[in-house]
């Protein structure tokens, strides 16, 4: 075993991120013992890590974060020196018919977090960092002409998950400027990747695609997402955690601001050249539908990165083209993980009966 020099704590490495995330930590950093703490909630997944669950600086804990004792018991035993935390409820049909599970995860499961870094690590210390994934939706909406929102951008929440996520943001700030801890918080878009469980738009698009279903659009698709690959996203976060200014929020985006009908369409276009399928058979399989949002459901969000970028010369490697490419390849390359997810515990399907029932053909 190799002489460890840091301890980390990352919770939510099962989900989709955090699973990148936890990958990149194991191989990049061999002498960084890594114990990712994930709930296993529908949205978790150990087979996302199968590739480094053998590796010896890494450990895996089922549990809550909300879970008082067995936090306290993972800091007794580790004194880490970095918590990324990453774990949390994040869909936003979903807090609209349970906005509690938000609350319990996302606000008092990261309180409790904090009250646990405020017990172990000593004020002003200045080499353990706290590291706080948030979203862009806090800052609630932009109209066509709106610049992009920045960290300077008030906070202006429309559903009960972005709610959550302000009250996050805010906890962790209140526990810098208050405690004094060493928080740094990162505000993401939309991530596109590998492994993304499949109600999202993105997996659940290509998910139909491979099985010929229609694909719900809500409204006519109109909305404005950034989208950043979920690599550009974990080296960001790599980034700050390591050399990221205390107190501070960052915004990153991946300069890839387009509608969802535009990003869908591009999808099935990406799709058919590697499937050698014609485009226009599959756009067929667009169906619009009511949004059930109303208007919780935002138009536009993206992001100005100008501040990583000029402070820590971070900016996002990839285009919207190739994340579109790899991401639709690697679902292309791994049915096996799709359906085996499927089969799991009904979650997804039940999900897509529930939500969008009788308005789908769920076989063409």
């Amino acid at each position: 075993m190799k002489k460890i020099d840091k301890t980390v704590l990352i919770t939510g490495g099962c989900g989709f991120i955090g699973s990148h995330l936890v990958r990149l930590f194991v191989t990049k950093y061999p002498t960084y013992k890594i114990v990712n703490l994930d709930a296993m909630t529908y949205a978790g997944n150990q087979d996302n890590l199968n590739d480094v669950e053998k590796e010896e600086n890494y450990v895996y804990v089922h549990g809550s974060i909300c879970d008082k004792h067995l936090v306290d018991k993972l800091f007794k035993m580790y004194d880490f020196d970095y918590v990324i935390h990453m774990a949390a409820e994040s869909h936003v049909d979903r807090s609209m018919t349970n906005p509690t599970v938000f609350v319990d995860t996302n606000v008092m499961g990261t309180i409790n977090l904090l009250n646990f870094v405020r017990k172990y690590w000593a004020e002003g210390n200045k080499e353990r960092r706290f590291f706080n994934m948030i979203t862009d939706e806090i800052f609630g909406s932009l109209s066509i002409d709106d610049p992009p929102f920045d960290e300077n951008t008030p906070i202006d929440p429309h559903s009960p998950y972005s709610t959550s996520k302000a009250a996050q943001y805010l906890f962790g700030k209140t526990y810098f400027e208050s405690y004094g801890l060493p928080i740094i918080s990162l505000c993401c878009g939309n991530a596109i990747g590998g492994y993304q469980y499949l109600e999202k738009l993105v997996p659940l698009t290509i998910d139909r695609l491979i099985n010929k279903q229609e694909i719900p659009i809500y409204g006519e698709g109109k909305q404005m997402r950034d989208w950043t690959n979920v690599h550009d996203i974990c080296n960001a976060i790599d980034i700050l955690v390591h050399d990221g200014s205390v107190g501070e929020m960052y915004c990153i985006g991946g300069d890839a601001c387009i509608t969802n009908i535009d990003l869908v369409k591009m999808i099935i276009r990406e799709y058919c050249v590697l499937t050698n399928n014609k485009v226009v058979e599959y756009e067929k399989l667009i169906k619009f539908i009511v949004d059930p949002r109303g208007k919780s459901h935002d138009f536009r969000y993206d992001l100005n990165h100008d501040k990583i970028t000029n402070e820590l010369g971070w900016m996002p490697k990839y285009t919207v083209k190739e994340s579109v490419h790899e991401t639709v390849e690697w679902y292309l390359e791994n049915t096996e993980w799709c359906e085996a997810l499927k089969k799991r515990d009904n979650s997804y399907d039940n999900w897509v009966m529930s939500h969008y029932g009788a308005k789908l053909k769920e076989k063409k």
